[in-house]
């Protein structure tokens, strides 16, 4: 049975937390199976947004990292959202906490440390928002390095993959028909949940192909869409989205790489493999666009400098590839949620035109001068057939 979470406010040492600790060295993962009100231990250099919003979601008690959260290489958007939520965060706690901490058993986070039956089994820096925000505008400050870094690793990933990325590409045996079609690519990045809400309406009308990228199989689970196909690696699904029924189609790297490979052969699932160069979003873009997609709307992809940092990634060469190739085929979620708000279907204006008629109808009926046009006509009806049976 777990511990409940146990809160006290006690000035001026700021907030105990006392409850059980999970451990895990991929954030994600360890979002999935933590329970509410639980501490977090994890070892996440520069916490990124997704990993920091599922933490949040997930309700837990409070977060100690062993790396920092904020290193100073660019502004990561992951610990203001922690601390903005109300969880306390411990950073920098070292490396030795994720091997001292037994996973599910009770500690106490106070007095920037964490503590076991009163001895202290690792200390960090209790950041609050003032702090987080301090940390953040110093990372700006010496963005510039960074971007020079990002910039060089991208053109030099051009120069040496460019002819690669626009080869003729084979498809795998695909059980959903793309052609002519709309292709919805889901993957769990930056407002992924707000671009499907919004998007409930072209999703109903168009009834696109859903393409996952591994986590966004579960994106679209949790709004009660089942994906068609599920693209990647392999690396982050849950049980549920395994079992839902979508075509697997692993990424194989053309130099013979296929991370995640292992877990599908451990699973004895039946899989197809696609052989493209690019990190798995871009992949499934191509495969889209290749099977005969007529448009291909993204939920979640990366598309800026920080949210590949946030991805670890170095460089963005393949997305920039990958867009260059599929040109106007491909749209943001944002941008159709915005157009197809204010678009009037043809139902929709079916549907006005009934209920304004409905209303008139209903109107004329319960007035009184309809009611005397009636009983007019009735008397002139009932006259005139007795006239003609008079006559008869």
């Amino acid at each position: 049975m777990r511990t409940p979470l146990r809160r006290r406010r006690r000035a001026p040492d700021g907030e105990v937390v006392r409850a059980p600790a999970r451990v895990g060295r991929r954030t994600k993962e360890l979002a999935k199976r933590i329970g509410r009100g639980e501490i977090a231990v994890i070892d996440h250099a520069d916490l990124d947004r997704v990993a920091a919003e599922m933490l949040v979601a997930a309700q837990v008690g409070a977060v100690v990292n062993a790396s920092p959260s904020i290193s100073g290489r660019y502004p990561n958007g992951g610990p203001i959202r922690l601390v903005r939520a109300g969880i306390p965060l411990l950073d920098d706690a070292g490396p030795g906490v994720l091997d001292a901490v037994r996973d599910g058993e009770v500690l106490e986070l106070r007095d920037g440390g964490l503590w076991r039956n009163g001895e202290k089994i690792a200390s960090g820096a209790m950041l609050d928002e003032v702090s987080v925000l301090a940390r953040m505008e110093d990372a700006k400050a010496g963005i510039g390095a960074e971007l020079r870094r990002f910039a060089r690793n991208t053109l030099e990933y051009v120069e040496r993959e460019a002819d690669l990325t626009f080869e003729p590409l084979v498809l795998p045996p695909l059980r959903t028909s793309f052609r002519n079609r709309h292709a919805l690519v889901v993957v769990r990045g930056h407002d992924y949940k707000e671009d499907l809400r919004a998007l409930r309406p072209y999703i109903r009308e168009y009834r696109p192909v859903l393409v996952a990228v591994d986590g966004g199989a579960d994106a679209l689970l949790e709004v009660g869409l089942r994906p068609d196909l599920i693209v990647g690696d392999f690396d982050s699904l849950s049980e549920r989205a395994w079992r839902c029924g979508a075509q697997l189609v692993h990424h194989v790297h053309p130099d013979g790489r296929a991370p995640g490979r292992e877990e599908l052969q451990a699973r004895g699932v039946e899989y197809d493999e696609f052989v493209a160069e690019g990190v798995s979003e871009d992949v499934a873009m191509l495969l889209a666009y290749e099977a005969g997609a007529s448009l291909i709307v993204a939920v979640g992809t990366h598309a800026t400098m920080v949210e590949f940092l946030d991805k670890g990634r170095q460089g963005m060469a393949s997305t920039f590839l990958t867009r260059l190739r599929l040109g106007p085929v491909l749209v943001d979620a944002k941008g159709v949620s915005r157009l197809y708000e204010g678009r009037m279907r043809r139902r929709d204006l079916l549907a006005l035109v009934g209920a304004a008629t409905f209303a008139m109808v209903a109107m004329a009926l319960a007035s009184d001068a309809l009611r005397v046009f009636l009983d007019g006509l009735r008397w002139v009806f009932e006259d005139g057939w007795r006239s003609i049976t008079d006559r008869l």
